[in-house]
């Protein structure tokens, strides 16, 4: 059922007028199925519309803009926007640092932990080592305009990954870094895109509430002779993160 937009400001309620003015706006929206990019009523307007102060306009539109609804650009307006991110999450046989890159805002990879770790029964399935064998583990933090996005954890066989203990792994590819400097070929990948709920490690790199639901890509990667040499899991933000999918219609 959808929510009606309320008429006006209701100046006997105890509810601020600029958090009114933010719900309307967010109702108005929805109810008209607005989508990132259409135009939206500027200060002057809203003002005259509602009958209420430039200060509270402009309350509500910062809030409004802090929380992702709207994007204003100087001398052009104020417009909807979809803060979720498309980075051709999946797309091509690359790191996730490279998945991220061409989009909009300032994008920056911290690498979290990293090191030897006892592989887990699965770990070892999916890499062809026996269950409880050395593999390298690197957790890094993907942010996009300061914003944490995507928490990432990556497995390789010791031979493959041990480069990568001591080598510079902020703002870089791990593919990109094995390839150009150790001669590391991938040639396939094998990739899942589920949605889940976000553990408590993940909750608190993403800066969520555990539970909260994530975009999770998992991926294992092969060399030209087959073998597996990498294991990565993304975890992307639910609110933050969209799959964008292109169909089209193949003859017969």
């Amino acid at each position: 059922m959808m929510v009606p937009v309320p008429a006006g400001i209701d100046r006997r309620s105890s509810v601020p007028f600029y958090s009114q003015l933010k719900d309307i706006i967010v109702a108005d929206i929805v109810a008209r199925g607005l989508e990132a990019g259409d135009r939206l009523p500027g200060d002057h307007e809203l003002c005259e519309r509602y009958d209420i102060s430039r200060t509270v306009v402009r309350q509500a539109l910062l809030e409004l803009e802090h929380e992702g609804f709207i994007r204003r650009e100087k001398g052009r307006g104020t417009f909807v926007h979809d803060p979720r991110t498309s980075r051709g999450i999946g797309g091509a046989l690359v790191g996730s640092f490279e998945d991220i890159q061409g989009g909009e805002g300032a994008q920056h990879s911290r690498l979290l932990r990293r090191g030897f770790v006892p592989a887990s029964a699965r770990v070892a399935s999916d890499l062809g080592v026996d269950e409880g064998t050395e593999v390298v583990e690197i957790e890094r933090l993907r942010e996009v305009d300061g914003e944490p996005w995507a928490f990432t954890r990556t497995q390789l066989p010791r031979d493959v990954g041990e480069p990568l203990l001591h080598a510079v792994l902020e703002d870089v590819s791990l593919f990109g870094i094995l390839e150009r400097e150790y001669g590391v070929v991938f040639e396939r990948a094998q990739r899942t895109i589920v949605a889940e709920q976000a553990s408590d490690q993940v909750a608190e790199a993403l800066r969520m509430v555990s539970g909260a639901p994530v975009l999770v890509m998992r991926s294992v990667s092969f060399d030209r002779a087959g073998r597996a040499i990498e294991r990565f899991a993304g975890f992307h933000r639910g609110d933050r993160s969209r799959l964008d999918v292109e169909v089209r219609h193949l003859l017969a």
